[in-house]
């Protein structure tokens, strides 16, 4: 398969980028819930890289959608793959980057799949969100659309190495050690990539309930010297699965009593670092980040 052909991008856009990258052929922006979809347009768009959007219906943030001239967006229901395929052909897309997610519960129950996805689904022996996208790459791909790494464009939204709070981290280095550890092995086994532990003690692990769930769940225990530690697989495929600490997640940080938390280096991606970061040292919130 062929990376979006021949013409080099500079490399200050992103190091994600395959080699080839062509910046004159349209990026197809697959987006989901969130800010996260809107950083990446808002990236791509100063990297002067013709965009596209693919919206979904009840999950794209409105004025996302709003960004785009008509011609350039479409909005679609969750689980039309066709339609969705048919519209990166129309775009003729280079290359598609899928950012934000789709509702848990929707990719389970209650979707209405056109006959591409159904297709695609009777065919799964595991159901679940790493098959179902899988899947869904690889048509992409049949396609011969260059599907990015969904760091792309946002290096510069990386968690970085060491206490980016700018004070020292309360918590422990053999305790952080032990939640890296926990957090791993969970990735590992495929039951979700972050957990919260104090004192060597396994307080919330994260599964199909996502991170909030657990945080709040977490809360419910004594919180002092509790760290929150989120990772990635052994194998992730950053293409559909990046993990994000946002606004979001501290204000629950907050709500449960958590002051600390430490996220892996070049792998999980801090929606709006700049406001992430100045609101964790308003509230007392440490982050660290881990190799």
């Amino acid at each position: 398969m062929q990376p979006c052909n021949v013409i080099a991008v500079s490399s200050a856009s992103s190091a994600f980028l395959p080699p080839g990258f062509n910046p004159q052929k349209p990026v197809a922006l697959i987006a989901g819930q969130g800010i996260y979809p809107v950083l990446v347009a808002q990236a791509v768009r100063r990297a002067g890289v013709p965009l596209r959007l693919i919206a979904f219906d009840e999950e794209t943030r409105p004025d996302l959608i709003e960004s785009f001239p008509a011609s350039d967006r479409r909005v679609i229901q969750v689980g039309q793959l066709g339609k969705m395929l048919a519209t990166l052909k129309d775009y003729e897309a280079g290359c598609a980057l899928m950012a934000g997610q789709i509702t848990p519960r929707r990719l389970f129950k209650g979707l209405h799949p056109d006959f591409k996805a159904a297709r695609i689904l009777m065919s799964l022996k595991r159901r679940n969100a790493e098959t179902i996208f899988g899947a869904i790459a690889r048509e992409i791909e049949a396609l011969g659309i260059h599907l990015l790494d969904a760091r792309s464009f946002l290096d510069d939204q990386l968690a970085s190495a060491g206490c980016m709070t700018g004070r020292s981290f309360p918590i422990d280095d053999d305790y952080v050690a032990h939640g890296v550890q926990i957090a791993r092995e969970c990735a590992r086994l495929d039951i979700g990539q972050g957990c919260v532990v104090r004192k060597g003690t396994v307080l919330a692990v994260e599964a199909f309930e996502g991170t909030d769930a657990m945080l709040r769940r977490a809360g419910e225990f004594k919180t002092d010297e509790a760290i929150f530690v989120k990772t990635v697989k052994a194998r992730q495929d950053y293409r559909f699965d990046v993990p994000c600490f946002g606004l979001k997640t501290l204000e629950t940080m907050r709500e449960a009593g958590l002051t600390a938390a430490a996220v892996e280096t070049g792998r999980v991606i801090l929606l709006d670092k700049p406001a992430v970061l100045a609101q964790a040292k308003a509230w007392g919130i440490h982050l660290l980040g881990f190799e």
